[in-house]
């Protein structure tokens, strides 16, 4: 199968490669001319035979519609369009129906394996029309990972869907993640624990904890002890925001995701206006001691009694 690819960075540059071990010919575009296969997205058309399938692998946001709305310049009807970046899943809706009015089909792909990917395969949600996903399907077996192709892929329904299940993979993803770096936390301030890194090696066979972010919170701790060389400071994708938006439109409690979606929030202040409230709150109701913002560590007693 002939596919175009646009994106190739860290992920989409994989994709290709791992699309083209499996025998399938990919013609790719990026604005960096030493990765790219062409020099346009018109280039990139004219270089597939029809009809086309082409799939965007950019930013999301303004640059994943912009480039779809150019697709639907040059490419023609029957040329079918996957978005496998991280879009919300209310543009798929959008882009849909931009494309459906020249003829051009259009799926939403969620796509998780990050830079594993390439040779662990990736775990694949789509949206969209059945049709269209059965054309897709030599693409989609190409990129999963080896085994059952349900315990890699799923149609997740109409379009839209599979970002929508990648957004509440990457939800749980932040709920996770926190656990482990709160344990993680825990067990370097006690002081009769003498092998955080130990303890969490120990976790990654035969326990109910086990996972595969485990074993790269195992593997950080190997590359770096104790974490020195990494800010606290931590980003976030936008997707653990649109999950607990969703969580609070359709009345599901969500107090595990939110709290990690807030946990990043606060990793991002170097000092809390929030938690000086609460510290000269606990002044003026207890009298407890306060640090001044220069000052170390203070030895107040914190009782109220």
């Amino acid at each position: 199968m002939h596919l175009g690819l646009i994106g190739l960075g860290k992920m989409g540059g994989n994709m290709r490669e791992r699309i083209r071990r499996a025998g399938h010919e990919v013609v790719g575009f990026d604005r960096n001319p030493e990765v790219s296969d062409v020099d346009s997205l018109k280039a990139l058309a004219e270089a597939l035979p029809a009809p086309r399938t082409v799939w965007v692998m950019v930013p999301a946001g303004e640059p994943t519609r912009a480039t779809v709305a150019e697709l639907g310049e040059v490419l023609e009807e029957g040329d079918l369009v996957i978005d496998g970046g991280n879009s919300r899943f209310t543009d798929d809706a959008v882009n849909a129906e931009t494309l459906a009015a020249k003829g051009i089909g259009y799926l939403d792909c969620g796509v998780s394996g990050g830079v594993w990917g390439l040779d662990n395969g990736y775990g694949l949600m789509v949206g969209g029309d059945a049709d269209h996903v059965e054309r897709a399907m030599p693409i989609f077996d190409a990129l999963r990972p080896e085994g059952p192709r349900e315990e890699g892929f799923v149609h997740a329904g109409a379009v839209g869907a599979g970002h929508y299940a990648k957004m509440v993979h990457n939800g749980i993803e932040y709920g996770l993640m926190q656990a482990y770096a709160e344990g993680y936390e825990l067990l370097a301030a006690k002081d009769i624990v003498t092998d955080v890194h130990g303890s969490f090696k120990a976790w990654t066979r035969g326990t109910v904890v086990r996972s595969w972010l485990l074993d790269l919170l195992v593997k950080a701790l190997e590359e770096d002890p104790g974490l020195a060389k990494i800010s606290g400071y931590t980003e976030d994708s936008g997707e653990g925001r649109w999950t607990v938006e969703e969580g609070i439109a359709n009345a599901v409690p969500m107090p595990v995701i939110s709290a990690a979606l807030f946990a990043r929030f606060a990793s991002r202040q170097d000092d809390s206006p929030a938690m000086k409230a609460v510290s000269a709150l606990r002044n003026q109701f207890g009298g407890h001691a306060t640090r001044a913002a220069d000052a170390g560590p203070s030895s107040g007693s914190g009782s109220t009694d």
